[in-house]
């Protein structure tokens, strides 16, 4: 499954050093077929425990994780909607990502330049979703302009549409995202072709600076009103110091923890906690399946049954799909093996109709 998060922000606010730090965790492209040999991509596995146990459990000969794709975007600069900076290049690959970390800075340091030439937090997100919202205004009066003959005409469809737009039109004419306009699943799928910049979900990455005047750190207002504006658009956040994970990409776990507490960084590896956020933001879940040879985690959506699960291995399951043997990952764990699992009737035998939950060890049976 080719799911793809697009790192968007100013210029210098440490987008190009955040991927860095998160190409150390590339995968190898041979277990992934949508992987690129774009220097700009970033195929990055997904840390999950759950799979390291389930594979120590089964003494499993490979182990190969989710993965999710990450997008170098360059930075964006004020008028990038008509066309300032690289502007159309820009907003073509957002729109060519499934979903946008938007990088803000939070550290103040006279070293490294803002393109504003102070530190805004807020105000850097404002500038980025209004160019988001202006795109998209292109777009809609655009669609809505083509649309018009076959309203005159009472063509259903397209009155269907028309309403749709012109409601998504109302809001970014108010300077909000097309995100936050309520949408029924029909009127998603009316406008979905149109792949809107600002319908995107965003995740917002709070990059700090080890040793430098960290907004957090000072409980300064601007950080408060970042936070507020956040929480307020029902938005989630990671706080990441880019520069130190990338110094270290390419140390151990145990020298990362040491090392990050001697360069003044904090316990915690916000490169993981951004992965894993990024991960949710798509609304994917991991299901594994477990033996000798090989013990994986699989990419779906939420609520997908049990033939549509199968199709992450092989697009025949759906097809060829009989059942489905489940057990929950702490469960088998719990029992130590399939068989004393099957002995206790923690394996279950599910049909068609049911949906594969995050955690789920799968056996297919075709």
């Amino acid at each position: 499954m080719s799911l793809s998060i697009g790192i968007v922000g100013l210029p210098n606010v440490g987008k190009s050093t955040l991927f860095n730090a998160l190409t150390k965790k590339s995968v190898l492209a041979a277990n992934y077929p949508f992987a690129t040999i774009d220097p700009s991509v970033g195929v990055v596995s997904v840390p999950d425990n759950r799979l390291w146990q389930l594979s120590k459990l089964s003494n499993s000969a490979k182990t190969i994780p989710a993965a999710v794709e990450f997008v170098d975007i360059a930075g964006l600069v004020k008028g990038a909607s008509e066309g300032e900076g690289l502007g159309n290049q820009f907003l073509t690959n957002i729109r060519e990502t499934d979903s946008i970390a938007e990088v803000v800075r939070i550290f103040e340091d006279d070293n490294i330049i803002h393109v504003d030439g102070k530190i805004e937090p807020l105000k850097d997100i404002e500038v980025i979703n209004l160019e988001l919202i202006l795109a998209d205004m292109q777009t809609v009066s655009k669609r809505l302009s083509n649309v018009a003959r076959e309203v005159k005409r009472g063509d259903k469809v397209a009155v269907a549409e028309h309403d749709v737009l012109s409601k998504i039109n109302t809001a970014l004419e108010a300077g909000k995202l097309a995100l936050q306009v309520e949408l029924n699943e029909n009127e998603k799928e009316i406008i979905k072709s149109l792949h809107l910049l600002s319908m995107k979900p965003i995740l917002y990455v709070l990059n700090k600076k080890a040793g430098g005047k960290n907004l957090d750190e000072l409980n300064d207002e601007r950080y408060t009103k970042l936070i507020d504006f956040i929480k307020s658009s029902g938005s989630k956040y990671v706080i990441v110091d880019a520069r130190i994970e990338e110094e270290l990409k390419d140390m151990t776990a145990d020298d990362k923890t040491m090392f990050r507490g001697e360069l003044g960084g904090g316990k915690d590896d916000g490169v993981n906690d951004l992965i894993r956020e990024g991960y949710a933001l798509l609304d994917l879940i991991t299901y594994f399946t477990t033996g000798e040879d090989e013990s994986r985690a699989w990419t779906i959506r939420r609520g997908w049954n049990a033939p549509m699960a199968g199709t992450a291995i092989h697009t025949d399951f759906k097809d060829k799909f009989v059942r489905a043997e489940i057990i929950e990952w702490s469960k088998l764990l719990e029992a130590g093996s399939y068989a004393v699992a099957r002995e206790k009737g923690w394996v279950r035998t599910e049909g068609k109709e049911y949906i594969v939950k995050d955690g789920d060890v799968v056996e297919f049976k075709i």
